[in-house]
């Protein structure tokens, strides 16, 4: 009840008074049954503008920090986004990656839209990074669709760094489901969960018209630098796209 009240009284009524957002694709939205929403990521505030426009409620997978901190802050994270509908993994240990699509495969066993960022974590600079396949690999070994959640606008809203909250537009756009059942039985085979991967990443770079950057964001950001020829790469290989 908390997630609806936040999203019809308490906040939602003010992000659509103050940012404007715009929706398209919502008829892409299953009525009912699990789904993978697959997004590009800018800034924190994709998790609040994507469930907002979305008639179903979608559950992000939240580190468990923030359901673990000590204190009054604490308490009031872990009440925040317990009722929102976030579900706590640890991100710290070798079994992080798993321990996530256990959780994710839990609530798609239950029915569930399962929000996740392929490219795992935020973009940097704005750009649309490589995802990485453990997306692919949920989706092969559940057979549920794909929908490419674009959104546009949130790292204007509230770009990294300290808190801001910016009156700015923000569109987001449901793409049409993707189905993979073709690769039925192929899950754990790396090329094919790549290929699937860059399917994906492929429509975000469509909806959104970012450019696309062949290298992984936490490269980056752990000051990796890429080459010439990965940031010249402004489109997912053509093979993607057949």
């Amino acid at each position: 009840m908390f997630y609806w009240l936040l999203k019809f009284v308490l906040i939602g009524p003010l992000m659509h008074l103050y940012n404007r957002p715009v929706v398209e694709g919502v008829e892409n939205i299953p009525t009912d049954g699990p789904a993978i929403m697959a997004g590009n990521h800018l800034s924190f505030s994709d998790w609040l503008f994507a469930p907002l426009l979305s008639p179903r409620r979608i559950n992000y997978l939240a580190k468990a920090e923030y359901f673990n901190t000590p204190g009054i802050k604490g308490r009031f994270q872990k009440f925040f986004f317990s009722g929102t509908g976030q579900y706590p993994i640890d991100r710290s240990g070798a079994s992080a990656a798993e321990d996530a699509l256990n959780a994710a495969r839990k609530l798609l066993d239950e029915g569930r839209l399962v929000g996740l960022y392929p490219e795992g974590t935020r973009s940097p600079d704005g750009r649309l990074y490589k995802g990485k396949t453990g997306m692919a690999r949920l989706a092969l070994e559940t057979g549920v669709p794909v929908i490419p959640v674009a959104v546009i606008g949130t790292n204007l809203v509230s770009p990294p760094g300290p808190f801001k909250w910016r009156r700015e537009r923000v569109t987001i756009k449901f793409g049409a489901p993707l189905d993979f059942s073709r690769y039925e039985g192929m899950s754990g085979n790396r090329f094919v969960e790549r290929a699937v991967t860059d399917e994906v990443m492929y429509e975000l770079m469509r909806l959104t018209g970012q450019e696309y950057v062949d290298v992984y964001a936490h490269s980056l950001k752990k000051g990796v630098t890429p080459t010439d020829s990965q940031l010249d790469a402004t489109r997912i290989p053509d093979s993607a796209a057949s």
